[in-house]
């Protein structure tokens, strides 16, 4: 898929992993960008970029992501003002950590993870990045239907990529209960919805970064960073966010890249 020239919605894109993903989108050529994120400081995102890419169109949306109109009328305005969106990076993501069981010391009863913290965590980081990955496969669809095309063909190059954005917590990781299963569910539902959306030409991957340097791994704390993360990596550091959106680009522009992709540092959840 040629990045240079062509429209990509990002979601998360105020800060973190999204940030450097768009970023890195625009100092490739990328023709339209799409920043959305449910902070009002993407605005401020885009306005930056514009300036510093100015060949680079950006448009700004704040939104819940897991909202089916807000999502429905982001596509819909990202056609009508840049173009119909090719690319994908839904990057937008929450954690709940918690232990799925905890005793309390003194009564010793039980208290079980909340269910509403869990259906959170699977609305962000499951459902709305498969529903905005729908979103984009419609685009096309419907953009080849009017032009009176059916199952795509090799010789008209690709169509589309979308990019998920899953974890090494996907292998289980302790305390993250709600999270690893989201971030594995996302590599199961890419597997399925690539071979549907290869029908209109359009590529799914999964990345699977380990700790990165972003404001939801800070909020750990520099202790447990420095006492459970960095001893286990071959790296001795966190990963930056740009090398995890260098990777995403690679994923995107090498159409012989499928399925999972493994930037994890050496980092592996401990049994």
């Amino acid at each position: 898929m040629k990045i240079q020239g062509s429209v990509a919605i990002v979601t998360g894109a105020a800060s973190g992993i999204g940030s450097a993903v768009s970023t890195a989108l625009a100092t490739r050529g990328i023709q339209g960008l799409v920043l959305v994120d449910r902070s009002d400081a993407v605005a401020e995102t885009a306005e930056q970029f514009q300036r510093e890419n100015p060949d680079c169109e950006c448009l700004a949306l704040t939104g819940d992501v897991t909202d089916p109109a807000f999502r429905r009328d982001a596509h819909d305005q990202a056609t009508a003002k840049l173009g119909l969106p090719r690319i994908l990076v839904p990057a937008a993501g929450i954690t709940r950590d918690r232990l799925s069981v905890k005793v309390d010391r003194e009564s010793g009863k039980a208290d079980v993870y909340p269910l509403e913290q869990f259906r959170l965590v699977t609305e962000v980081n499951l459902i709305a990045p498969i529903y905005w990955a729908f979103e984009l496969i419609r685009g096309v669809a419907e953009d080849r239907w009017k032009q009176g095309l059916k199952r795509w063909k090799p010789d008209e190059g690709m169509q589309g990529a979308i990019i998920f954005i899953g974890s090494v917590s996907s292998q289980g990781n302790r305390g993250q209960v709600s999270y690893s299963a989201t971030k594995a569910g996302l590599a199961g539902a890419e597997s399925a919805l690539t071979k549907e959306a290869m029908f209109y030409g359009v590529r799914c991957g999964v990345i699977h970064p380990g700790f990165t340097d972003t404001p939801m791994v800070r909020a750990m704390g520099e202790d447990y960073i420095g006492e459970h993360i960095l001893p286990a990596t071959q790296l001795g550091r966190l990963i930056q966010p740009e090398e995890i959106a260098d990777a995403i680009c690679f994923m995107i522009s090498n159409s012989a890249v499928t399925g999972e992709l493994w930037a994890d540092a050496g980092w592996h959840p401990a049994a």
